[in-house]
């Protein structure tokens, strides 16, 4: 039983609200909206402006979201006001290749049609998603939105309490960062972080195509690194590329038209000809986990508690899971009169998600090395072992319900 004593010296005190969020990408968003929900009040700190985020134009840039994600996203309020914008991934195929040579004869092929659930998820656009975030929480009367810089912060057994670039200072029962794999809120807190880069950079990209992709994503595992190649409403494609960082600088700095001639051999014709559409970016691979995902009065959520290859789609997915349930945690918590940012309430946290997301990072690093290389005998056997998983339909299944995010133990906000 939790200390009764404790638990009315904290709701005795005053904060400026129940909870505050330092980031204001999107998961902090969402998990702002999973807690006013639920009753609590919370004050999200973005350090950009709201006509940045608002205002984005098409640029390429997607995610793709689980059907687990889109759950949570329907039960938030979110999904009404970016379905429109969506595209069901509908079939997902898994090669293996060189560039110019095509992928080789043994593959992974996963369809929805083998699960009940419908579409094993959907490709969103950032801008999108972005927007929709901004107009839920300002239409929310128990999230408060600052735009400023987190530049101190400290705990006590009261509260948190952050102090702004603005010389405000704020207060709460909890603080939970969401402010990026370099989380200024991790290292104030003291939280170290395990992690590597890949010598790898991924080339992110929009792409045009003559043919319809029918809802399917492909990704095709070269020697230098992966390529997907991710359905986007009408004939386009989102490409996320991954190339050795000095292949990658090289091709970072060509033309758009040089661009297109370098990725046309890796890419294929099976979508017809293809057009550059949009911005180009580039981002480094690496793999971060923080140490902890808890600290005194502290929790930490998406790319402030592990940053992975993207070469499962899974790291917005993952964060998505963490506000699942830290929102079910604190919600279970207060229910039963306990202190929300009290150790043991933080700890179900960290014991409910940390294990999941070392095990993924651990996957997509095993993946990445297993397929980023051009041994042949590592080729023959990863041909192989993807032929007879595509010949086995339970585990043909496992593999499309682990894609949809289906797997494991669901928070309840990702149950439907």
């Amino acid at each position: 039983m939790d200390n009764p004593a404790r638990c009315a010296i904290v709701r005795g005190m005053e904060h400026d609200s129940d909870i505050v969020i330092v980031g204001g990408g999107l998961n902090g968003p969402a998990l702002a909206l999973a807690l006013a929900q639920s009753g609590f009040t919370v004050t999200v700190i973005d350090a950009l402006s709201e006509t940045v985020r608002k205002n984005a134009a098409f640029d390429g840039r997607a995610y793709a979201l689980a059907l687990s994600s889109m759950r949570l996203l329907r039960a938030i309020g979110i999904w009404d006001r970016v379905a429109d914008h969506t595209q069901p991934m509908l079939e997902i195929k898994v090669s293996d290749g060189r560039a110019g040579e095509g992928p080789s004869p043994f593959f992974m092929h996963f369809d929805h049609a083998e699960i009940e659930e419908g579409p094993m998820g959907y490709m969103l656009e950032d801008r999108y998603l972005r927007r929709a975030f901004l107009e839920a929480m300002k239409a929310e009367p128990r999230i408060t939105q600052l735009r400023d810089t987190v530049t101190a912060q400290q705990v006590d057994a009261q509260g948190a309490t952050v102090t702004l670039a603005s010389a405000k200072t704020l207060s709460a029962r909890l603080l939970v960062g969401s402010d990026g794999r370099a989380s200024g809120t991790a290292q104030r807190a003291g939280i170290r972080r395990t992690g590597w880069g890949y010598g790898q950079t991924a080339l992110v990209a929009a792409i045009e195509h003559d043919l319809p992709h029918h809802g399917t994503a492909h990704q095709f595992f070269m020697p230098p690194g992966p390529l997907a190649i991710l359905p986007l409403p009408g004939n386009v494609s989102s490409i996320v590329w991954s190339e050795t960082d000095e292949t990658a600088a090289r091709f970072s700095a060509l033309s758009d038209e040089d661009f297109m001639q370098v990725l046309r051999p890796r890419f294929g014709d099976f979508l017809g000809q293809i057009r550059l559409k949009g911005k180009r970016f580039s981002y480094p691979l690496t793999l971060t986990l923080a140490n902890s995902f808890v600290a005194e009065r502290l929790a930490l959520i998406g790319d402030a508690a592990h940053g992975m290859h993207p070469i499962a789609g899974q790291g917005l997915n993952a964060g998505l899971r963490d506000v699942a349930a830290l929102a079910q945690v604190l919600d279970e918590a207060r229910h039963r009169g306990e202190d929300i940012a009290a150790p043991d309430v933080l700890a179900r946290y960290q014991q409910w998600r940390r294990f999941d997301t070392a095990t993924l990072a651990m996957v997509t690093d095993m993946t990445n090395k297993l397929f980023s290389n051009d041994n042949p005998l590592l080729r023959l056997g990863r041909d192989l072992g993807m032929g007879a998983l595509n010949a086995i339909p339970k585990l043909r299944r496992g593999f499309i319900r682990e894609a949809a995010g289906l797997t494991g133990d669901l928070p309840d906000l990702m149950k439907g």
